[in-house]
């Protein structure tokens, strides 16, 4: 296995940049926005990303997966973090990755029955040729083609998200 980067550390900084400057322009009026990391794929992308939004956040961090080493499960499982009280707020989930969008339709769907003021997503790559189910990104770092990424928290079972680029693995 060789992995072959797709994005430099600052490549990655100037568009996080950017990210945060239009988040924090359409947040304005906003009191504070609940920011909610989906771990653990998106905690590089969230700090980095917190560190350029200019508006108050209140961070919380949630654990939900659906996919076990390459593939997705189709089974979306909520660990950690499904008791965050989101009625009534502005919240961003934050993502490292959209895929299938299986896990973030799950989310969605959860945090809408409490009746928060307004959801929209960030995620850093959109891979929107492998979508199954139908969920917009609000905000997107990147899209990406059909590649399995790894680095800037992103993992191959559990390995790789050390690394400051973000890479795709090949054969070889």
């Amino acid at each position: 296995m060789k992995i072959e980067q797709l994005f430099s550390r600052d490549q990655i900084s100037v568009r996080v940049n950017e990210m945060g400057r239009r988040i924090s322009a359409d947040y304005s009026d906003t009191k504070e926005l609940l920011v909610l990391c989906v771990l653990n794929g998106s905690i590089f992308f969230t700090a980095d990303l917190l560190r350029e939004i200019s508006v108050s956040c209140d961070l919380n961090c949630i654990k939900a997966k659906s996919y076990q080493g390459t593939q997705s499960t189709g089974n979306v499982n909520i660990s950690y973090g499904a008791d965050v009280d989101v009625s009534g707020r502005d919240v961003l989930i934050i993502e490292d990755i959209v895929d299938t969008g299986i896990t973030l339709k799950a989310l969605i769907e959860k945090y809408n029955l409490q009746k928060p003021h307004s959801i929209k997503v960030c995620s850093f790559l959109d891979k929107k040729t492998r979508r199954i189910a139908d969920v917009g990104v609000d905000y997107t770092g990147f899209e990406i083609d059909d590649k399995f990424v790894v680095g800037y928290g992103m993992d191959y079972d559990g390995k790789y998200r050390e690394l400051p680029y973000i890479g795709y693995i090949t054969e070889g």
